[in-house]
């Protein structure tokens, strides 16, 4: 494991988050159910805002990259941290506005942005809209127009770094369905068409190589295109531009394959970043641009784990042993999706060594609902706790309720006390939007 001290074994042999037993949150709220380390959270917003302050005399913002987790509780604990988010979607931007999450410290992201979702964001002063189309920069200065406003909005550019992570989750290769790219001229092409919008004002660029980055040299690597770009533009079109927005991507610890780091260690990605950043400026004697970074996976994919209840145990002599449990790819469908790895322990007897490797599979009518494959255990038995780490980011926020499954709940905890922040789904709620026709009555 990747302990620390909001995370470890306690005397009881039990694992231990936030103060409390898993084995009491288990007695208390059942299982499945996440669990997040608020600490960890802070810890994290923290770094980075403390390393902009302290390496790049505050010029810039973090914000948290909501898709990897969005709650009400999430943005309350961004908002008193001082930092901003982004969001994705529609219902992101609803649920940041619902939090009461200042509006202007918002960017809104995505390569399809509906409509209806521009005309909300618009309507509710967002502080930044990330456009990634043609069309969708005709919608914003279309509603800006007829409601007599003006936007800030940042181009997403596709700068072509190939970093060393997973194909599904690179953003920046050339073929991405993300941003306008440099090397086919469609980045500068799209600078001379924003600034021939009169109700938007571009303020910079925006860019994001991909996540689960843990090498140092792809970010670099993009703060050089990114710079070179905007100094071409500036040369070339007469626009400079005063927001850099790196995106985010950094790594974090699953398995022992993965580094381990500690909240600190993040600082040193950032300031790597930063001073590539000053380099280049200085080098184009250009002013340091404001800086923008939008980590999410490395805020709350440590932070949080999930606990589940061990049932059936099924061997397979000479072949394989799966244990499974009553959760599934209906709460964490990124092994099915893209055969994500994961660390897990028996929570309940977490000082025992392993003996065995084992496949843990989920309750769902699928062969590859598996919730993680090849974990070495001790002999499990039906009605132990099993705890799944770094389960934090794109496990809640990508659950369904396939096989009509409940969602779990999920629980903050700090200091040996623990609060939902998502309560738990009844079945009530899997039918409450179903309607039968007459004639079906």
């Amino acid at each position: 494991m990747n302990t620390r001290e909001t995370l470890k074994v306690n005397a009881q042999g039990h694992l231990e988050i936030g103060g409390i037993d898993t084995v009491t949150l288990v007695e208390k709220f059942g299982t499945p159910l996440y669990v997040l380390d608020e600490k960890y959270i802070r810890d994290m917003c923290a770094v980075y805002r403390d390393t902009i302050e302290r390496e790049y005399d505050g010029n810039g913002i973090v914000l948290y990259a909501s898709k990897a987790l969005s709650c009400l509780a999430i943005y309350k604990i961004a908002k008193s941290e001082k930092i901003g988010v982004d969001v994705v979607s529609g219902g992101e931007l609803y649920t940041a506005l619902k939090a009461g999450f200042p509006a202007e410290k918002i960017y809104f992201h995505g390569n399809n942005k509906l409509a209806s979702e521009i005309e909300y964001a618009i309507d509710n002063k967002i502080g930044t809209i990330v456009v990634d189309a043609r069309a969708e920069m005709d919608l914003i200065d279309k509603f800006c127009a007829e409601k007599g406003v003006m936007q800030s909005i940042l181009l997403r550019i596709n700068p072509g770094v190939e970093a060393h992570t997973h194909h599904y989750i690179q953003t920046a290769k050339t073929d991405s369905k993300f941003g306008f790219s440099v090397a086919d001229g469609t980045a500068k092409s799209i600078v001379e068409y924003a600034l021939t919008k009169k109700n938007i004002v571009l303020k910079g660029f925006h860019c994001h190589i991909g996540s689960q980055i843990f090498e140092k040299q792809s970010f670099k690597l993009a703060v050089d295109k990114m710079m070179a770009f905007a100094v071409e533009v500036r040369d070339q079109l007469g626009f400079e531009a005063t927001v850099l927005n790196l995106g985010g991507g950094y790594g974090i610890w699953y398995t022992d394959e993965d580094a381990k780091l500690t909240c600190s260690d993040y600082a040193i990605y950032l300031k790597t970043i930063i001073d590539e950043l000053k380099r280049k400026a200085n080098e184009y004697k250009i002013p340091n641009p404001y800086l923008v970074i939008e980590p999410g996976r490395s805020i709350v994919g440590e932070a949080g784990i999930t606990l589940y209840t061990v049932g059936t145990i099924k061997d397979i002599p000479g072949i394989k042993k799966y244990v499974a449990v009553d959760g599934g790819m209906f709460d964490n469908p990124r092994y099915a999706l893209y055969q994500a790895k994961y660390t897990a322990v028996l929570a309940n007897r977490a000082l025992e060594a392993p003996t065995e490797t084992v496949s843990v599979a989920g309750k769902c009518c699928e062969s590859g609902d598996i919730v993680c494959a090849d974990v070495a255990l001790p002999a499990a038995k039906t009605g132990d706790i099993l705890a799944v780490l770094s389960t934090g980011a794109y496990n809640y926020s990508m659950a369904s309720n396939y096989n009509r499954n409940l969602i779990p709940p999920m629980v903050l905890v700090k200091d040996g006390q623990a609060n939902y922040i998502v309560k738990p789904q009844t079945f009530e709620d899997l039918v409450r939007n179903d309607v039968i026709p007459d004639y079906l009555k």
